[in-house]
């Protein structure tokens, strides 16, 4: 082969410090992890066979996805000579003050959303559904349920992704994307709606302005777990079109669809969106200085 001609193909995939290019590396990444995802969807087959609960496969399930985002970064992080804070985890933040921060915003905004609904007399609160010990036994398996979710969410829209998207073309238009692509998956859902998914969108790319402005996915992480949590368990609303078993109480959602939501729950309103612009409009008057790990430029 000509020696022009090499130096053509070396430079389409390397840079010349020797490093794979950013989207040769984000492709690497997205393979890795659908052969995990295939592997564990296997198994998910065999955990079924085996005669597992339902409500057991979904923390197995969650755990197995967390594995197939972050076993492709422990090994993109070993070719790019990086560790997870790069990525949005530093360690040192682990479940530390920002997670806190975020789990808290995340309870009293949908809360505060509800409590708007229930003055519209379109949220019920209900009756109590569980009974004695069940109480806490389905309050920790959630906690840890949708820590798992979002973890596995968080990472796979704004960890890895979002960074070496980053280093490509910058990172509000990564932004878009990613956001854009986490209100899509949410239409797989039984439930989910056109608005479910913008709604779904619109939080990711909150949660996106979160991590540039705190720097890492803390934040963001505690807010999702403690939205979910509080929504599918402690209110007993459906989450993103499903209502999960073991929820506390007997809460109905009854109005117009455009308000109340529908089979969606909350991220279906109108309100939600509302909901969203302010806490846009408060995070970033709370924290106005851009930290995000800083990236390589985007024409490296």
């Amino acid at each position: 082969m000509p020696e022009g001609k090499r130096e053509l193909i070396v430079d389409i995939f390397l840079r010349p410090d020797g490093l794979l290019r950013p989207g040769w590396r984000f492709l690497l990444y997205v393979l890795i992890g659908f052969a995990l995802f295939y592997f564990f969807g296997l198994l998910g087959d065999l955990w079924r066979q085996m005669g597992i609960g339902a409500i057991w496969r979904g923390p197995i399930a969650e755990a197995s996805l967390v594995v197939a985002v972050f076993l492709p970064a422990l090994i993109m992080a070993r070719i790019e000579g990086r560790t997870f804070a790069d990525y949005g985890l530093p360690r040192r933040g682990a479940f530390g003050k920002f997670f806190w921060v975020g789990a808290t915003w995340g309870f009293l905004s949908l809360t505060f959303l509800l409590l708007v609904l229930r003055t519209s007399h379109v949220f019920y609160f209900g009756g109590i559904a569980l009974h004695g010990v069940r109480i806490l036994k389905f309050a920790a398996f959630y906690g840890v349920y949708f820590i798992l979710v979002s973890f596995f969410e968080e990472f796979l829209f704004r960890g890895y992704t979002l960074y070496t998207g980053t280093v490509s073309i910058g990172f509000w238009p990564s932004a878009v994307i990613f956001s854009l692509l986490f209100g899509g998956v949410h239409l797989f859902n039984t439930g989910e709606s056109p608005v479910g998914a913008l709604a779904a969108a619109s939080i990711g790319f909150f949660f996106c302005l979160t991590v540039r402005r705190t720097g890492d996915l803390w934040f963001a992480i505690g807010f999702h777990t403690s939205w979910n949590w509080a929504q599918s368990y402690l209110y007993s609303v459906p989450n993103s079109g499903t209502k999960v078993t073991g929820h506390l109480t007997n809460a109905t959602l009854a109005g117009p669809v455009w308000l109340a939501g529908g089979s969606v729950g909350p991220e279906g309103s109108a309100l939600c969106f509302v909901l969203i612009a302010l806490l846009w409009i408060v995070f970033n008057r709370i924290y106005p200085k851009a930290n995000y790990p800083k990236c390589e430029t985007a024409a490296s």
